[in-house]
């Protein structure tokens, strides 16, 4: 039986592990305060009767054993969060999961949190998702560095000796189906009065690394005509490149979330500027040809600058798995739920899991569709509306 006030409970009690005096939670992945956060969770799971594990990239794997040794149903979403974040977007599907999982399953039940979701400490984000489906190599996410110089792999050390000794598995393996609540993070459930998304797939995302290359100069006696200055190259960059992806329709999402000036001092010509690129759009033409025009766009606009655009991640618009979408339709009219069919404008960890088995997202609405933020809100109904349907999904996918 899923119990709305615990559900609700946890989900505050889990926002004080990087609690932010606005109300937000910043809480960036391996890092002490989500390996507060994971303990926390595993004594709650270990409450229920349920084992923990990990892997080589600290995914966190709660286990309910089931009748028969089947390849486990894996329900889940990630607690990492962004430096502004908000109580509940990773965190809901967590907890959603972790309060609703069955008691005596005939196939096992594991309930996960992802590693590195939101990519804020340590680009590109759904680390744990992508290592696990085999989509990146592992050498190359555990060579990855912060903004400080620190590797995945020596966070990883550190968080694996601030948890509970956890067995270390292997890296993957065979899954049953995946599931993945979360809040909405857009306004559709909302405006539409829906208490329940269910979800058919995500729009696809191109990232990349862009650096500007000028040429540091006094800005009192450099003439000019004679200036490389990397930051007004970059801006004109970015210029031509809302122009770019300006789009009538406003399916297009594009957004430079992170700006970098060196040497950023204010008598200093800007020698060089390294800047971020998110490009999102449902439709996979589309996102290969804006993707595709970025470097020549940068080049041109950012003369005599030299500019290097370096591709992070592409991930093309996914579908999810059309039979456990509807199986969510008719668990929820048994429910007496409400429930709309909706695409996901933001990614998630499902896009991975998609690859490896069948895969879907249950969504609940939040308040203005403000995500990332302190302010993002939901409701204890929706909260418990979710779980509802969660539950009843994980029964009859375990069963």
């Amino acid at each position: 039986m899923v119990d709305g006030t615990r559900l609700w409970q946890r989900l505050q009690s889990l926002a004080q592990h990087g609690a932010r005096a606005d109300g937000g939670v910043d809480r960036p992945a391996l890092s002490p305060t989500e390996a507060e956060a994971k303990r926390t969770i595993i004594a709650w799971a270990a409450e229920a009767g349920m084992s923990a594990r990990t892997d080589p990239l600290g995914n966190l794997f709660l286990r309910r054993e089931g009748l028969e040794n089947l390849p486990p149903l894996l329900v889940g979403s990630h607690i990492d969060s962004q430096p502004t974040g908000g109580k509940y977007d990773g965190a809901y599907g967590v907890l959603a999961a972790l309060e609703a999982v069955p008691e005596a399953p005939r196939r096992p039940v594991e309930v996960v949190a992802w590693t590195n979701e939101e990519g804020s400490r340590f680009a590109p984000g759904m680390m744990g998702s992508a290592g696990f489906a085999g989509a990146r190599d592992i050498a190359e996410i555990l060579a990855c560095r912060d903004a400080d110089g620190i590797t995945v792999q020596q966070a990883l050390e550190a968080t694996f000796t601030a948890l509970p000794k956890l067995p270390i598995g292997p890296l993957g393996g065979a899954v049953h189906a995946y599931l993945e609540p979360h809040i909405e993070q857009g306004v559709v459930l909302e405006q539409a009065g829906m208490p329940l998304g269910i979800v058919t797939g995500l729009q696809g995302k191109r990232t990349f690394a862009i650096t500007i290359a000028g040429e540091a100069a006094h800005a009192g006696t450099a003439p000019r005509a004679t200036r490389r200055d990397a930051l007004l190259a970059a801006a004109r960059a970015a210029t031509a490149l809302d122009a770019l992806t300006a789009d009538p329709a406003d399916i297009t999402r594009f957004t430079i979330g992170r700006f970098t000036v060196l040497p950023n001092a204010p008598s200093v010509v800007p020698e060089q500027v390294q800047f971020s690129i998110d490009l999102r759009h449902p439709d996979a033409a589309t996102l290969l040809r804006l993707g595709d025009a970025i470097a020549a766009t940068i080049a041109a606009a950012a003369q005599p600058c030299a500019a290097r655009t370096e591709e992070l991640s592409t991930a093309l618009p996914s579908r999810f798995d059309a039979a456990m979408q509807d199986d969510m339709a008719a668990l929820a009219q048994g429910l007496g739920l409400p429930a709309l069919r909706l695409l996901s404008m933001a990614g998630h960890d499902s896009r991975f899991l998609a690859h490896i088995c069948p895969s879907a997202m249950v969504f609940i609405p939040c308040l203005g569709g403000v995500t990332h933020h302190p302010a993002e809100s939901i409701t204890p109904a929706d909260a418990l509306a979710g779980a509802r349907l969660v539950a009843a999904a994980m029964a009859r996918w375990s069963a």
